[in-house]
């Protein structure tokens, strides 16, 4: 438990998000971003809401911990789309290092998908979401989130 404690707060973000994914393309698309994390369920849950401005959406996420097994499942949404989308990212932290995968599509193909939480301090920590179409063999990064601790 406890694992997402040091999320919760105000964070100023710096978001890139490949242009093109499954091209092999090394173009990024660079915006701002505020988030506001809470936890709950005295730290088996964790909850964020982050704000794209110059995109004109919002996103949250819920963070679920399985005390059976002591996985983690990690569900997005957005103000687009307003669905809670399926499946959920599953895993754990190891070595400071949070890993997190699902069997999902892409523009109608199928990925694996990972999500990685890492280079955590008090003040900052990186958000990283790569796909794979080759049975994890190789990742694309498609999304980089860098948080800093607003003030």
């Amino acid at each position: 438990m406890g694992d997402f404690d040091f999320f919760v707060g105000r964070w100023d973000v710096t978001n890139r998000r490949l242009r093109e994914r499954h091209v092999g393309s090394d173009d990024w698309d660079e915006f701002p971003g505020t988030s506001e994390a809470r936890s709950f369920f005295d730290g088996a849950g964790s909850f964020d809401e982050i704000r794209f401005p110059t995109r004109g959406f919002s996103g949250s996420t819920v963070r679920l911990l399985d005390p059976t097994t002591g996985l983690w499942s990690i569900w997005w949404m957005n103000s687009r789309r307003g669905v809670l989308e399926q499946p959920p990212v599953v895993g754990r932290f190891t070595d400071g290092v949070g890993t997190f995968y699902a069997d999902d599509s892409d523009e109608g193909r199928p990925v694996r998908c990972r999500f990685l939480w890492s280079a955590i301090t008090p003040t900052s920590c990186r958000w990283e979401q790569a796909f794979s179409t080759d049975g994890e063999r190789t990742w694309e990064t498609n999304w980089i989130m860098e948080f800093r601790r607003a003030a």
